[in-house]
């Protein structure tokens, strides 16, 4: 029911949470004539090898721009619990079910009868997320990681998405890379990584960690792997603000990310402090005007 999932208490543990397959939870593939164009504009390709912030230090390792933290490479908080002793603390939510209505433009065709699921599922060592976008009963695509929850909150080991097929990016930490299965290329794994989904949870943990810490003109910095390369996001915080969803309204805090070249998307996020600084709300926006934006219907804590 909506207004629940909260993240502010521990969900009750739940067996390790290894990513179920994704060809297994994915319908066949639409028809010619179904919208699965429009699903694109949410989860497009990745971009440029991952990169040093302006000061030459590596993403999620040192201050951001002016008022930033860098916090992306320290704490944690296995469980919703933060760590003794941790450089920035993290509150990661319990295990829930969000639910979003989705609306957009893809070129002269609105986004219309698409609905998301996003799945979180921790046991305070191990997480499993799954975010999918559905018309009618058919996923028409579908985005998965799982890891480990450590001394930097989430450190994902794998991230897939798939459409018509399915893509997958390894992060190894044993040789410290990020290796994309698709294009046969790997990057310097960065402190703090994180994957397209997982960074959802990280800036939810993050916040939800110290609140007053992440206030409006504070930035995050993280190293973000996509299907076939990573580079460097910056969160900047506009400040707090009331959002209306399907679910109702929400008071919400905005982080944006900032587009570093002209063919960068712009993401906008809203975490809601009544759900434990959930996502109520997303929204992205590619530089040609096409937008795809993801409103809270129902939350759903899970056991």
């Amino acid at each position: 029911a909506a207004g629940t999932g909260t993240a502010a208490e521990p969900a009750t543990p739940v067996p390790e949470a290894p990513a179920p397959p994704v060809e297994a939870a994915t319908a066949p593939e639409p028809a010619a004539s179904a919208p699965a164009p429009q699903a694109a504009a949410f989860a497009p390709a990745g971009m440029d090898a991952a990169s040093a912030d302006a000061n030459g230090s590596p993403p999620g390792a040192s201050p951001g721009p002016a008022g930033g933290d860098g916090a992306g490479g320290t704490g944690t908080a296995p469980a919703g619990t933060p760590t003794a002793g941790a450089t920035v603390p993290l509150q990661l939510p319990g295990s829930v079910k969000l639910d979003f209505d989705a609306t957009g433009q893809q070129g002269m065709q609105p986004m219309s009868g698409v609905f998301g699921e996003l799945s979180w599922l921790q046991d305070g060592e191990r997480y499993n997320a799954r975010l999918a976008l559905k018309v009618l009963f058919r996923t028409i695509r579908a985005q998965t990681s799982e890891g480990r929850i450590g001394p930097q909150g989430i450190a994902p080991d794998r991230f897939s998405d798939r459409r018509r097929s399915e893509v997958a990016t390894h992060f190894v930490r044993d040789t410290g890379e990020i290796v994309f299965s698709s294009a046969n290329s790997r990057v310097p794994l960065q402190p703090g990584a994180q994957d397209r989904l997982s960074v959802l949870m990280q800036l939810t943990a993050l916040v939800g960690g110290d609140p007053a810490r992440y206030t409006a003109g504070r930035t995050i910095s993280l190293q973000v792997a996509g299907p076939r390369d990573a580079d460097l996001w910056t969160f900047r915080v506009e400040g707090d603000e009331t959002v209306a969803t399907p679910s109702g309204e929400h008071p919400a805090r905005r982080l944006v990310r900032l587009p570093r070249r002209e063919y960068d998307q712009k993401i906008e996020v809203w975490l809601a402090p009544d759900l434990g600084w959930l996502p109520v709300r997303i929204r992205q926006t590619e530089a040609n005007g096409d937008f795809a934006d993801l409103q809270l219907r129902s939350a759903e804590r899970l056991k």
